[in-house]
């Protein structure tokens, strides 16, 4: 995709405008024609944009005080999103519709409280093994290392999946959400990830996949979620 030019009128450019979006990757800005999507969305796609309304719904049910001490959280967070000139710091609102969606994806979707932003600790993924489950299950087992975490069961791995043929590049859009079984129970601990009826997901049936996934943590107690890490494997299946 071509990129995106500075002048003297606009240093930087993000989000769509007419049939223009602009996006960044690795902090350059590019562009491309805008997507019309002619079609409704995944199951899941709507489920979550479900959860995205409600949480938008709970923000506007807030009294104004409460939005006040979420602004006054958020304003201690600078943004990982355009523009990256480290000065811009996250709205109370988007920090709380981002712990609503932490919530909602641990399964207990409520109306988060103001808590400070949690300090996530150092972490680690390492893939260990893969192997069919109940029916038409798929188990993905990981190592998990936390540096220095005091309380490692606070924490629970989320996945973004991605499976493939073997050697297969890596694509976003096909990549889908799965939770560990549990939290954390140690700063070194294995957890599995279910991936349910995962032939169906990716129409694919093969001995042997390419996985590429986003992992990060999830906070039990506050809903806040750590930056993403990304990690590719190849696994057989018998």
């Amino acid at each position: 995709m071509p990129k995106y030019l500075p002048n003297t009128r606009f240093s930087d450019c993000w989000g769509s405008v007419g049939e223009v979006t602009f996006y960044h990757r690795d902090g350059v800005c590019f562009w491309r024609k805008r997507a019309r999507p002619e079609f409704p969305g995944t199951l899941q796609q709507m489920e979550q944009l479900g959860v995205h309304r409600r949480a938008l719904e709970a923000w506007r049910g807030l009294d104004h005080e409460t939005q006040l001490q979420w602004n006054a959280l958020g304003a201690n967070k600078v943004t990982s999103r355009p523009p990256f000139d480290g000065l811009s710091r996250l709205s109370g609102h988007n920090l709380f519709v981002s712990a609503y969606h932490g919530f909602a994806q641990l399964g207990v979707e409520q109306v988060p409280q103001p808590k400070p932003i949690s300090s996530f600790p150092v972490f680690s993924v390492e893939f260990l093994s893969a192997e069919k489950g109940v029916d038409t299950e798929l188990l993905l087992n990981f190592r998990i290392r936390l540096h220095k975490c005091l309380n490692p069961s606070d924490f629970r791995l989320c996945t973004r999946v991605q499976l493939c043929r073997a050697g297969a590049g890596k694509r976003p859009g096909y990549m889908r959400s799965f939770l560990a079984v549990e939290n954390c129970s140690s700063d070194e601990c294995i957890v599995s990830i279910v991936v349910p009826d995962y032939v169906s997901v990716w129409d694919l049936d093969l001995p042997e996949y390419t996985a590429h996934c986003r992992v990060f943590l999830i906070d039990s107690e506050t809903g806040y979620r750590s930056k993403y890490q990304s990690i590719s494997f190849a696994f057989q299946l018998k």
